[in-house]
């Protein structure tokens, strides 16, 4: 078996916290552990478990790789898709990268950003599952549902409250209808969640979709492995249809099963959802971060880097980040993604960046800004090096914190130590290299008539 993960998504519900350059998936909104590492540490346990194949933009690449080696999962394929294209194309090219091998594997595939509370019913459910997929079936995980929620689509079996054939896949219902649904108790949550052999899905794609198959091998026979990247074709790639696989495949064929889920599922698709999942005090608040809180019930509320008080509120959600602030009443966090889009249309960087940006070579907090300049801490790994660039219309001055830096600065590399500086004028090829074995520390003041991060030539990168 060959854990999918989709990892796509990003994660607009949950803005400030969860933007297009880190979406939720990447975030420890419960534990220790990221929603993407969780995902694939849940799955420990499991009989011959093969190692994963995750798909993911290639914005993305480093965050995964980074995120799968602190749970020391090393041996991954990591598939990067030229741009988004639904699930459909790609569970195509995920079942022809299984199939290289020469084997069939069973595919369990799984979105990077649900929460499964009950780790051992959702093991028995797989266990249940794989019997069936055995035979040719095609397998969804239906969630046994506790409310008439109308954010989901649902699943109606043939039988009640066991694994049977799918009799029909439904989209999202309005509230009336969503409340027959559970109170006839025949129908199930669709959850995103599947189970088919590679080859299974090959052959009912040929049958319903051929296009999407058709263009998935077209892009895989023409990838790049990239250090430990699968970089797909582009133009076939972009070329495929923008299709999920629900419509794609299980809603025409004849081998859809459902098996029943219980086990604490919750897509955490708001910050009402959040809410519900997490941990909360006798006041129904949820609180992370430096919150103080006065008669205020039922809430959620979440600072990163200041006091945030509350006083007097009643179903509230408050999210504190470096550079934005969002209160909503908790019945109207599914309309986050309008501020969301709003924000674009504005081209406010909030939109899409946080303020802490990551890099294959560390990150960077800008924090502060003003006319004509600008205040960076950058955070270089060990060994790794910034690209050799140069800037038309500012000038930089580096002062090192923490860690010892290798700087290139025309012809000169010199080097220097905690408490020393440099100058950068502008024009001038540089780089900033950590020869050390701890984190580099600096503070770069930038200064100059233009200061966007697009002022950059590169002349050679890693």
């Amino acid at each position: 078996m060959i854990p999918v993960i989709l990892s796509g998504g990003s994660g607009t519900r949950l803005w400030p916290l969860s933007r297009k350059s880190k979406p939720k998936q990447f975030l420890t909104l419960f534990g220790e552990d990221t929603l993407f590492q969780q995902t694939l540490l849940r799955l420990k346990g499991l009989e011959d478990l093969q190692d994963p194949i995750v798909v993911c933009s290639n914005e993305h690449r480093f965050v995964v790789a980074e995120q799968l080696q602190q749970i020391e999962v090393g041996e991954s394929t990591i598939i990067l898709e030229p741009c988004g294209r639904n699930t459909a194309p790609a569970l195509a090219i995920a079942a022809l990268q299984a199939m290289k091998s020469g084997e069939d594997p069973i595919l369990l595939v799984l979105a990077a950003d649900h929460i499964i509370a009950d780790v051992s019913s959702f093991h028995k459910a797989i266990i249940a599952a794989t019997v069936e997929v055995e035979l040719g079936a095609m397998a969804t995980f239906g969630i046994i549902p506790n409310s008439a929620n109308t954010g989901y689509g649902y699943i109606k079996a043939t039988e009640k409250n066991t694994l049977s054939k799918v009799q029909e896949f439904i989209e999202k219902p309005d509230l009336a209808t969503a409340n027959s649904y559970v109170a006839s108790g025949g129908y199930y949550w669709n959850s995103g969640m599947f189970m088919f052999k590679a080859s299974t899905l090959l052959a009912e794609l040929e049958q319903h979709s051929p296009e999407i198959l058709n263009d998935c091998r077209e892009a895989l026979a023409n990838a790049k492995q990239d250090l430990d990247f699968v970089r797909l074709g582009s133009q076939a790639f972009e070329s495929c249809p923008r299709v999920s696989i629900d419509y794609a495949v299980m809603e025409k064929t004849d081998k859809a099963v459902v098996v029943p889920l219980d086990a604490g599922w919750n897509d955490v698709g708001s910050w009402a959802s959040l809410w519900e999942s997490a941990e909360q005090d006798d006041d129904g608040n949820v609180s992370v971060g430096d919150v103080m809180l006065h008669k205020v019930n039922n809430s959620y509320i979440q600072s990163e880097h200041r006091l945030v008080s509350v006083l007097g509120l009643d179903d509230l959600v408050v999210v504190e980040t470096a550079d934005a602030v969002m209160v909503a009443s908790k019945n109207s966090t599914q309309n986050v993604k309008e501020i969301v889009n709003e924000l674009r249309l504005q081209q406010r960087p909030e939109a899409e960046n946080h303020r802490l940006c990551y890099r294959p070579w560390g990150h960077y907090d800008a924090v502060d800004r003003g006319e004509g300049f600008l205040v960076k801490r950058i955070t270089v790994k060990p060994g790794a090096s910034l690209s050799l660039q140069m800037h038309h219309h500012r000038a930089e001055h580096w002062v090192v914190v923490k860690g010892l830096a290798e700087v290139t600065c025309g012809e000169k590399v010199i080097l220097l130590a905690e408490n020393e500086s440099t100058f950068i004028p502008v024009g001038e090829k540089h780089r900033l290299h950590n020869p050390g074995r701890v984190p580099l520390e600096i503070i770069e003041v930038q200064s100059g008539s233009y200061l966007s991060e697009d002022d950059i030539v590169r002349f050679d990168d890693v």
